[in-house]
């Protein structure tokens, strides 16, 4: 008997944008004249992407160098070992679509993915539809602004659907009701599609760059139905989501189920090769090669939610044990079944983490490690500098701070497993590592970058790699990965960070008492400021003294002592001992600190 199918309230609009060709469009969008060419972006001996031009002339990705050149003689290749030009285009990418957001739910996968939560525009949006005139909606984009938005048909959805609406068909609001949540699903996600339409059509006005979109209620969902109508397109999954009757299919689960169990997001290599065994009753066949492929023998999603006792306790069974993820067999089983609960994380000022690898054929002598080592670090400092600095502009020089202090360096590897009997290798993702904390020297700006690089592959990489490889050969490495976590926001001036930030408040303190400093003017000298001058450099002005002296003063002489506040932060002292070394006048009674009594004394002189 199957197991029950899980169900779940769907509330959320995501979409999800995924940029086509992101490589390649990045080098088009430095030089246009290469958009009618077919061309490809090289690592180390392989293509990692290539544009349409290049796909409609029979590449495709993951292709040797040499393999490339004979299928398309006139290819034009550009190197892509830099990712220096690829991260900044992806940065102001998702700053542009970030700029849209209401509620800064913006997530960025990799270089060329984001997803957007726009749940909170969508209900605005819907609550200005005029039942009456739905064909002539106007969507607003600024909540406070009425006039900043365009104009759409509301009861049509904006590019592709699944299931596909024929355009004979009449409007989906008199057609599709979904049973879970009427007609307020099909409203919701038409509303989301005109607005990923105009976000991907701004995309391309403003920026220059082309992508696939998906709309649906959860980021598993937006980001499946997204690959349905690439490129340059968008797809829709359309309600029903959840159905009342057991013997019905939701469009979900017609959509999900074609899909090979290895696609689901957040269902790894090494989940779906245990579940593909257990199915198969056999362990899967794969393409081998220099380039892992993908299996032989697909086993879909239909396949695995339909096996004999298929559930959230044979999964895990089958995913769990010793290293694994808590309730991991119902969180794969909600996925089998389009669930996804994971929020849409908001926009971040710093990274989680920075990581820098690379892959290599075969990496087996210490020189070579060493040079390779010196490549990566050179690359993660770098990438430091990039997205953890600031200006810091309370200073009039270019000075740079920074905004978090990784606390953590990790060094990877990917041994190679030796070769089998028959020659074979078994396909390996296994990766060892070795942590320790991150040296203060990586955060000195003023020490030169090759000096600082090379202190912390001699002094740090090297005695790791060591430990994690303790024989000088025997060894072949097919990753390795250099990696700063455990960041700490440092303090900030709005508080936001780790604090506020003391220092830069006392920088900043003449500027913001400015307008409370009274200017010195041409008075004449206070006999009274000079004689207390000469006897002390500080007079009490405690009002519990009482006495005249102090309040002559306070009153003959405001500029001084406001200049003196506005120009000096104010030292606490311990006033444990405010009523010992104190005196009394003889002639007034007046009780005042000792050092004061001097002044106090020719107050009275200057009196006679």
């Amino acid at each position: 008997m199957t197991a029950a199918r899980p169900s779940k309230r769907h509330h959320r609009v995501i979409i999800h944008f995924d940029y086509d060709c992101f490589y390649a469009s990045v080098f088009e969008a430095e030089n246009p004249a290469l958009k009618s060419v077919p061309l490809a972006v090289q690592q180390k001996q392989i293509i990692v992407t290539c544009n349409y031009e290049a796909r409609r002339c029979g590449l495709r990705k993951l292709q040797l160098i040499n393999e490339a050149r004979k299928i398309v003689p006139d290819l034009v290749i550009v190197l892509g070992e830099d990712l220096t030009r690829f991260r900044d285009a992806s940065k102001a990418l998702y700053k542009f679509l970030e700029s849209f957001t209401w509620s800064g739910k913006v997530e960025r996968l990799g270089f060329d993915e984001v997803f957007m939560d726009v749940t909170d525009i969508i209900d605005f949006n819907q609550s200005l539809l005029n039942p009456n005139d739905l064909t002539n909606s106007f969507f607003q984009l600024k909540k406070n602004d009425p006039t900043v938005g365009f104009a759409f048909d509301s009861t049509k959805i904006a590019g592709h659907s699944f299931p596909n609406v024929p355009e004979t068909q009449p409007p989906i609001l008199e057609t599709i009701i979904p049973i879970d949540d009427h007609e307020s699903l099909s409203t919701r996600l038409i509303l989301g599609s005109h607005l990923a339409q105009h976000l991907r059509w701004s995309l391309e006005e403003q920026m220059g760059y082309t992508s696939t979109v998906g709309i649906s209620t959860n980021k598993l969902l937006s980001k499946l139905v997204g690959n349905l109508n690439k490129p340059k397109g968008q797809t829709t999954l359309l309600p029903p989501y959840v159905l009342d009757k057991e013997d019905a299919e939701s469009n979900v689960t017609k959509f999900i189920d074609s899909h090979d169990i290895g696609k689901i997001p957040g269902i790894g290599f090494k989940m779906s090769q245990k579940i593909r065994n257990h199915v198969l009753s056999r362990p899967a066949d794969f393409e081998m090669g220099l380039i892992y492929g993908g299996t032989k023998e697909s086993v879909t999603v239909r396949d695995v939610r339909l096996f004999p006792s298929m559930g959230p306790e044979l999964l895990e069974k089958l995913l769990g044990g010793v290293g694994s993820e808590r309730g991991i067999g119902g969180k794969a089983w909600g996925l089998i079944n389009g669930i996804d609960d994971t929020e849409v994380q908001q926009a971040k000022k710093v990274p989680t983490q920075i990581s820098i690898e690379d892959s290599y054929i075969r990496l087996e002598t210490m020189p070579q490690v060493i040079k390779e080592l010196r490549i990566l670090a050179a690359s993660l400092i770098k990438r430091m500098h990039i997205d953890l600095l600031e200006d810091d502009d309370d200073d009039d020089s270019p000075a740079k701070r920074w905004i978090a202090h990784p606390k953590t360096l990790r060094l990877s590897t990917r041994p190679r497993p030796p070769l089998n009997s028959d020659g074979t290798r078994t396909r390996s993702f296994n990766r060892i590592s070795r942590s320790c904390p991150l040296p203060n020297f990586v955060f000195n700006l003023r020490d030169g970058f090759d000096a600082i690089v090379e202190k912390l592959v001699q002094e740090i990489l090297i005695p790791m790699f060591r430990k994690l490889h303790p024989y000088p050969s025997g060894w072949n490495l097919s990753l390795v990965n250099v990696c700063v976590t455990n960041m700490v926001e440092t303090a900030s001036e709005d508080g936001k960070g780790g604090g506020r930030d003391i220092g830069r408040m006392f920088k900043k303190q003449e500027e913001v008492l400015k307008e409370w400093k009274v200017e010195d003017r041409d008075v004449p000298p206070d006999p009274i400021l000079e004689a207390a001058a000469e006897s002390h450099d500080s007079i009490s002005t405690d009002p519990s003294a009482g006495n005249e002296v102090v309040d002559s003063i306070m009153a003959g002489s405001e500029e001084v002592i406001a200049t003196q506040i506005s120009e000096e932060p104010v030292e606490w002292e311990d006033d444990e001992d405010e009523d010992e070394n104190r005196e009394m006048c003889h002639e007034c009674g007046a009780t005042m600190p000792a050092f004061a009594m001097a002044a106090h004394e020719r107050f009275h002189s200057l009196e006679a």
